[in-house]
This record gives C-alpha cells, structure tokens and sequence, in this order.
C-alpha cells in the first residue's frame, strides 16, 4: 500500500506497474522517470508550478558534488536517532531528492526498514528526485494539501521550503518528529557582500508552534570553497537571490573564478504531541 492517498476523494492508493489508483475508481499515472502527479487542476497556480528546469539543474550540479554533506549528516543523524524500526518518512518540498535520498538511504544503513515519500511542485526536480531512490514514491503535490492520510508520519523534513503547519500537524502522528531547515543568520555572506552593496544578515527566531514541542535548534556552521565558475553559478542560480539581484551584482559574480563563503543553517526539531 502507499503512503500517498487520493487526492480527490482520499482513498488509500494502490500502485500497479503504470499507475495509482484507488477504491473510488480515481487512476493517476506513473510518468517514466518513477513519479505521480497528484496535483488537481483546481490546487494548480500556474501551468508549471514550482521551481523551472534551470533551477532543478543548478541545485542537482551543486549538491552533486556535496557542499552540503554535513547538512545531510546532521539530517541523518537527528531523524536516525527519532526513528522506529518502520518509519514512514516524509519530505515535504523535497525538491530534487538529495535530502530525502540520503535519509532514506541512512536509515536503511543503520538497520531501519523506512517507508519513504517525496513531494514537490515541480515536476522537473521530480524527474531527478525518482531517480535517486527507487524504493522511495514521489508526487507533484502541494504542502498544503497533502496526499497522505491523518497521523500516518513517523519523520518530517521540510527543507528551504514552505512551512505548511496545518497540514504538517495533520498528517504527522503524536511522538512524530517534524525538522525545519532554515538558512542561518550569516548563510553565503561572502556571496551576497558581492551581490548587493548593502547586504543584510538573515534573521534568526526561534518560533514555538501550536501541537509541537520544540525540542533543539542545531546548528550547522562551516565554509566552502568553490573553484570554479559552473559551482559559484550553480549555487547562485539556486537561491532566491537569483531572481531579486540587480545586474551589476550578477556581473561582479560572474567575472569571479573561484569563492570561499561560509554556509550557516539551523535545523529545529519538533515533537508532534
């Protein structure tokens, strides 16, 4: 059985070779990459939601090539230790899969069976997602409508991604645990000293929310040294900064060859009570 439901009627969803389906006769096809679209037309904003094709590529060169490995570790190390025998995990915007492949892929290592789901809006960061892990499903779905029945979360990331509390308390069940990546106060500072001419730190709160407990922040500090062009582009490319940068800060990166900058995350975790 999947951990995806119906997103028309809320059946429990059945996977054959070529599509889900479930009891109320609703069929969803599987595309050839290995992902479903349980996106109804009505929750669509736009006709190709989420983040573009440049922007999928750029995020899977860069992280490819593991500049956030020690966020991952410190992912895989929090929900390992969260984690039962079976967990049902959920990545929510889980983007092109890096995180969830690697949780997946950590947990199974130290001995878990995992159930594993990814969604995003983007089609085109899917495609690259249900290729990293076949044992994993993965659906164009909004955050805030999820596919997934009430209390059936074990383990959720959300990751750079939006913060759908409602839907998080709905689908997560009492004694699960929930982790909310935020980028740290002084995240690619050396980045954005070259971008604006008045750069601004990110602001740091430390924010209770209504059915969790919060249990940790921790953060994830270092530096990274990208050599090369294709690297510093990739990282630009995949942040919010690419679209609200004026045109001579795009240059002044651009002409650089190589870039030390300081990564910063926090990652707080919550129980589900």
């Amino acid at each position: 059985m999947s951990l995806f439901r119906c997103p028309l009627c809320a059946a429990p969803l059945t996977r054959d070779a070529g599509a889900y389906r479930c009891s109320g006769g609703h069929s969803f096809d599987v595309a050839k990459e290995g992902y479903v679209h349980l996106l109804p037309p009505n929750q669509k904003h736009s006709a190709l939601p989420g983040d573009d094709r440049d922007m999928v590529l750029a995020r899977r060169e860069f992280l490819s090539k593991k500049y956030y490995q020690s966020l991952l570790n410190t992912i895989c190390n929090l929900l390992s230790s969260f984690s039962g025998e079976t967990p049902a995990f959920l990545d929510a915007g889980c983007g092109e899969g890096w995180y969830t492949a690697g949780v997946a892929q950590s947990l199974r290592a130290s001995g878990r069976r995992p159930r594993t789901a990814g969604t995003d809006l983007s089609k085109f960061a899917l495609r690259t997602a249900a290729k990293r892990d076949k044992d994993a499903e993965f659906a164009v779905a909004s955050s805030y409508r999820l596919p997934l029945a009430d209390g059936s979360v074990d383990l959720l990331l959300n990751c750079f991604s939006p913060l759908a509390l409602e839907e998080f308390r709905r689908v997560l069940r009492p004694g699960g645990w929930f982790l909310y990546v935020v980028p740290g106060a002084e995240h690619l500072w050396e980045m954005k000293e070259i971008l604006y001419d008045k750069p601004y730190p990110n602001v740091e709160k430390e924010t209770p929310y209504e059915g969790f407990a919060y249990r940790e922040i921790v953060p994830v500090d270092g530096t990274i040294l990208l050599d090369c062009r294709e690297d510093i582009r990739s990282l630009f490319r995949m942040t919010p900064y690419f679209w609200k940068t004026p045109k001579a800060g795009a240059e002044r990166l651009e002409s650089l060859k190589s870039l030390s900058v300081r990564t910063s995350f926090r990652v707080h975790a919550f129980e589900k009570l």
